[in-house]
C-alpha cells in the first residue's frame, strides 16, 4: 500500500501521530492509513513524515538497493512473521513478500551479488545465510549456506549472523556474527565458511573497501571498528570511534568511511587511506542535548558531497554537506533535517541522487486490535493484535529537498520534537503552579527523600478498574479489595493516576526506560528475536554492555547520575538475580546494594523483602542518615500463573500489595514522612487487559504533598516519573526523552496533609496455592519464571485471568492503540515555531 503526502497547511502536515515506548506525539483529527490509531504522549512530540509512505512488515531493520538501482530489498525482523520484501523503486509497490514464521528467522543483513543475479540474507538465530536466485524482481530461495555449529574446540556456537558484505567479483561473502563476536569469510562458489575471525563485541555490520583489500566491522557492543586484511584473513588494526557503532557507509568518491555511533549521537569519519578517524560529526539536536538521537543508518549521495543520517530516536534524517578536500578546517555542515515516520532504521539514495528511501521500523505505531487474545485458541495471538508486533513498518519515499524545502522540513522537526525548547522543563495547559517539583534543576523542594518502587507487569484495569473513581472498567478488574486493598486505598487517599503509560512494551526495554530514560538500538532491535523464540539469548540488561545507553557507559543510569551529584542512595533488588548476582558493569550499584535483600526470585515472598528493607530503614532512622534515594524492587505481582503447588495469582498479588502497604505505613509513621515522596510504577504492563490500552499501568505517588484524594488524568509516562524524581533531588535528565517528558506537576500540591497511612491486611490468604486442577495448571508449571518474560505472556495472562474469573472464562481482547484524543495545544508546535521564527538549533 502506498499513500501520498497530505496537503501542507502553514508548514505542518494535517496528520501527526502519537506512539508508545517513549516517543510522544500530538494528534490532529485526520486519520492515518491502514487503521493506525493515534494519541498524545506527555512530552508533546509529533510525527509528520515527509514524502510518500509504503506499508512494509514487522520492524524493517535491513535494506539494500539492487545494482541496477530499480529494486529495494527489505528485511523485516520483528517479533511476529519476519519477511523479505521486494519493492519496486519507481512505483513504491511491494511486489513480493517471502514470509518466515518462528523459529525461521532473518536479521539485518541483506545484499545483492554485483551482477544482481543472487541475493544473500542473514538468517539470525537459524545460523545460516539464506540464498536466493533473482529473476527480474522476483526471488526464489535456494539451498542456504550453513554457519559453523561448533568452534575449533568443538564448543557449540550460536553465531547469529547480522550484517553482510560481498566482494566485487561476487565470490566472497563476509558476515558479522552478532552473538559470536566474530566475522566469517564465506566462499560462495562452494557455499562454505573458509574462516571465522574474532572481532569486537556484538558486531553489527561489515563494509569492504573499494579495492576489497580491507573489511571493516562495526562492533555494536563497544566503541571500535575492527580492520581486517582480507588477503591474510586477519585483524590488522582497531579504530576507536564512538559508543555502540552500527551502520557504516563508504563515500563513492572519496577515501572516507562513515560510522554511525548510536549512543554517542555522532558519526565518525574514517580516512580509509590511513585507517584513522579524520573527524567526528556531532548530531545532537542542540548544544548540550542528552543522548537519544540514536543514528543507526546512513547513506552518501552519488557525487560524494552529501551524507544522510537516519536518527532513530528523533524520527528524522539529517542532511550533511561533507567538507571537501582542501577546505579550511575541513568542516562538515549540517544543512537541515527531514521528518520521518517512527524510528527510521534504513536509508538508501537513488542512483541519480534525487530520491531518498527511508525504512521506518515502527511506522505509524500500533492500531486497534479488536481480535485480541482468545482464551479458546492455543495458538499465539495474531501478530496484528499483539502489542509487540502491531507497529508495522513503513518506507518513506522522499524527493531530496531543495534548500528552501529543507529549511521548512527542519522547522517541522524542531517543532515536532520540541528542540527549540531544549532542556527546558515541560509544562502543558492546565499544569498547576505547585513548587514541590521544581521548575529548574537545583531549585529547592520540600521533598528531601525519594523512594522509587518498581513492580511487575500489571495494567491499570487489572488492579484499579473497579476503584470507583478514575477511568476504569470494573469488568476487567482481577485484583480487588480482597487482594490489592493497599494499592487501591493508596490511589484513593493520595492521587489516582488513570492516564499513566509504561514507555516499555516488555521487560527488556521496560527496565531500560525505567532506570535509564531510554532503550537503545541494541535493545530495540534484538528483543523481538528473543521474545519470538528465534534462538536469541536475553542480553538486553546491563550485564551486556551493548544494552547500556549513553556515550559514557559509566553514566547511563539514574544511580550513576545520583553518584555524580553526590546524592546518597541505597539499592534494594534493582538488577539483582538469584545468588545476588549484579552485573559487573554496574560497580556503583553493587557498592550501594543491600545484599541481604532478596533478588528477583518468584519463590521468595515480598514480605521477606520488605522485612529486610524495614530493618535498614529503622537503622537509618535511629542514626538520622536515611539516603536521599532508595530503589526498591517488589516483583511478586508478576505471579507464576497457575503453577501447581505455587501461590495463586491472587495470593502473590496480595503478598506484593501488603509489602507495599507496610512500606508506606512505616514511612508515614517515621520522622521522614514530612519530606518524603514514594513513587511506585510497573516496569511494563505487558499484554494484560485494559479498556484504554495495554500500556496503561498502575502508578502511585505517595507523599504528604499528594494526599489530596484527587484524580489526575494528565497523560504521564515512565519518563515523566523519572523526570519528576530528577527535579526533586536536583539532577539533570539522562536522555532527550526524560528531558522532554512532562513532570507530574498536577499530582502534587503545595499544601501538605501529614495524615499517616495504616497498612491493610488483605483478606486473600498469602499462602493459597494452585491445585492440580487449576486452569492451565500444567501449562503454567512448565513455564520458566527464573527471569522476567521467559513465560509466554498471552498464556500466562490467560492463566491469571481464569484463576480469578474461573476456568473457561473468556479473557477480553487486548487493546494497544491508546485512546484517541485531539491535542490542539501541542499540534501547533511546529507551526508556531515556523511562524514565530523559533528555529533555535545549534549544531
Amino acid at each position: 500500500m502506498k499513500i501520498k503526502k497530505k496537503k501542507l497547511i502553514s508548514g505542518i502536515l494535517l496528520t501527526s501521530l502519537v506512539l508508545s515506548s517513549g516517543t510522544a506525539f500530538a494528534f490532529n483529527s485526520f486519520p492515518f492509513p491502514w487503521g493506525a490509531q493515534v494519541d498524545k504522549f506527555a512530552n508533546g512530540w509529533t510525527l509528520t513524515p515527509a514524502g510518500e509512505q509504503v506499508k512494509l512488515g514487522d520492524r524493517p531493520y535491513g535494506m539494500t538497493m539492487s545494482p541496477d538501482g530499480q529494486t529495494l530489498l527489505i528485511s523485516n525482523n520483528g517479533q511476529s512473521t519476519q519477511s523479505i520484501m521486494v519493492v519496486d523503486r519507481k512505483s513504491g509497490k511491494v511486489i513480493q513478500t517471502i514470509p518466515y514464521k518462528a523459529p525461521e528467522a532473518l536479521f539485518l543483513g541483506v545484499v545483492y551479488s554485483p551482477d544482481g543475479k543472487k541475493v544473500y540474507a542473514s538468517g539470525g538465530g537459524n545460523n545460516k545465510i539464506r540464498v536466493y536466485d533473482v529473476q527480474g524482481q522476483q526471488l526464489s530461495e535456494t539451498a542456504p549456506i550453513l554457519m559453523p555449529a561448533t568452534d575449533a574446540n568443538g564448543k557449540k556456537m550460536n553465531t547469529f549472523p547480522a550484517g553482510l558484505a560481498i566482494s566485487s567479483d561476487g565470490k566472497t561473502l563476509y558476515a558479522a556474527n552478532n552473538l559470536h563476536d566474530s566475522m566469517s569469510i564465506i566462499d560462495l562458489p562452494s557455499g562454505s565458511v573458509k574462516k571465522t575471525i574474532q572481532v569486537g563485541h556484538n558486531p553489527y555490520l561489515v563494509t569492504l573497501s573499494k579495492d576489497g583489500a580491507t573489511a571493516y566491522v562495526s562492533n555494536w557492543g563497544g566503541t571500535t571498528v575492527s580492520v581486517i586484511d582480507t588477503a591474510s584473513a586477519a585483524v590488522s588494526g582497531t579504530i576507536e570511534v564512538g559508543a555502540h557503532p552500527s551502520a557504516m557507509r563508504l563515500n563513492p568518491v572519496r577515501n572516507e568511511l562513515y560510522v554511525a555511533n548510536t549512543d554517542s549521537d555522532t558519526v565518525s569519519v574514517i580516512d580509509t587511506a590511513k585507517n584513522q578517524v579524520a573527524r567526528t560529526i556531532e548530531l545532537a539536536p542542540y548544544k548540550g542535548a542528552k543522548e537519544g538521537s540514536s543514528p543507526d543508518a546512513l547513506t552518501v549521495s552519488p557525487d560524494g558531497n552529501s551524507l544522510y543520517v537516519a536518527n532513530a530516536g528523533n524520527n528524522d534524517v539529517v542532511v550533511i554537506r561533507l567538507a571537501k578536500d582542501g577546505e579550511d578546517n575541513k568542516q562538515d555542515k549540517i544543512e537541515g533535517m527531514i521528518p520521518t515516520a517512527w524510528y527510521p532504521t534504513g536509508i538508501e539514495v537513488s542512483q541519480d541522487g534525487k530520491q531518498l528511501y527511508v525504512a521506518n521500523s515502527k511506522g505509524y505505531g500500533a492500531g486497534p486490535n479488536p481480535n485480541g487474545s482468545n482464551p479458546y485458541d492455543k495458538n499465539p495471538t495474531p501478530a496484528d493484535q499483539y502489542s509487540g508486533s502491531m507497529e508495522i513498518g513503513t518506507l518513506s519515499i522522499i524527493d531530496v529537498p531543495a534548500a528552501n524545502e529543507l529549511a521548512h522540513y527542519t522547522k517541522q522537526v524542531v517543532g515536532n520534537n520540541g528542540f527549540d525548547e531544549r532542556d527546558k522543563v515541560r509544562t502543558v495547559k492546565g499544569s498547576n503552579d505547585q513548587q514541590v517539583i521544581p521548575r529548574h534543576v537545583g531549585d529547592p523542594s520540600p521533598i528531601k527523600h525519594v523512594i522509587y518502587v518498581v513492580r511487575e507487569n500489571r495494567t491499570y484495569d487489572q488492579v484499579l478498574g473497579s476503584l470507583g473513581k478514575g477511568n476504569g472498567d470494573p469488568n476487567l478488574n482481577l485484583f480487588g479489595e480482597e487482594s490489592a486493598p493497599n494499592t487501591r486505598q493508596l490511589a484513593r487517599q493520595f492521587v489516582t493516576l488513570d492516564n499513566f503509560f509504561a514507555d516499555g512494551e516488555v521487560s527488556s526495554d521496560g527496565w531500560n526506560w525505567t532506570v535509564a530514560g531510554m532503550a537503545n538500538t541494541y535493545v530495540q532491535k534484538t528483543w523481538p528475536a528473543n521474545y519470538s523464540g528465534r534462538n536469541r539469548i536475553k542480553d538486553t540488561y546491563a550485564d551486556n554492555i551493548s544494552s547500556i545507553p549513553n556515550g559514557n557507559f559509566e553514566n547511563a543510569y539514574i544511580w550513576d547520575r545520583l553518584a555524580q551529584n553526590n546524592i546518597s542512595y541505597r539499592n534494594y533488588g534493582f538488577y539483582a538475580y538469584p545468588g545476588y548476582y549484579l552485573p559487573s558493569s554496574l560497580p556503583g550499584l553493587i557498592q550501594h546494594s543491600d545484599t541481604a535483600y532478596p533478588p528477583y526470585d518468584m519463590k521468595v515472598k515480598d514480605q521477606v523483602r520488605v522485612d529486610e528493607w524495614l530493618k535498614e530503614f529503622k537503622t537509618y532512622e535511629s542514626n538520622d542518615n536515611l539516603p536521599t534515594v532508595q530503589l526498591v524492587r517488589l516483583p511478586i505481582d508478576h505471579t507464576v500463573g497457575t503453577s501447581v503447588g505455587q501461590p495463586t495469582p491472587k495470593a502473590m498479588m496480595a503478598d506484593n500489595d501488603l509489602a507495599l502497604g507496610r512500606l508506606v505505613d512505616t514511612v508515614s509513621k517515621s520522622k521522614y514522612w514530612k519530606d518524603t515522596a514514594i513513587f511506585v510504577v510497573e516496569d511494563d504492563a505487558q499484554d494484560g487487559s485494559d479498556h484504554v490500552d495495554a500500556h496503561r499501568t498502575v502508578a502511585l505517588v505517595i507523599s504528604p504533598y499528594t494526599q489530596t484524594g484527587n484524580v489526575d488524568s494528565t497523560h504521564y509516562t515512565t519518563t515523566s516519573m523519572l523526570r519528576s524524581m530528577e527535579l526533586i533531588v536536583g539532577v539533570p535528565p539522562l536522555t532527550q526523552f526524560d528531558a522532554s517528558a512532562l513532570p507530574m506537576f498536577n499530582a502534587f500540591t503545595d499544601k501538605p496533609n501529614f495524615k499517616t497511612y495504616d497498612a491493610i491486611t488483605p483478606k486473600q490468604s498469602l499462602d493459597e496455592v494452585n491445585k492440580p486442577n487449576a486452569p492451565l495448571a500444567a501449562e503454567s508449571s512448565a513455564m520458566d519464571f527464573s527471569v522476567e518474560d521467559r513465560a509466554p505472556a498471552q498464556r500466562l495472562n490467560l492463566a491469571i485471568w481464569q484463576s480469578v474469573k474461573g476456568a473457561g472464562s473468556q479473557m477480553p481482547e487486548v487493546k494497544s492503540s491508546i485512546r484517541s484524543q485531539k491535542n490542539s495545544d501541542n499540534a501547533g508546535n511546529a507551526e508556531a515555531a515556523e511562524e514565530n521564527g523559533h528555529l533555535q538549533i545549534n549544531w
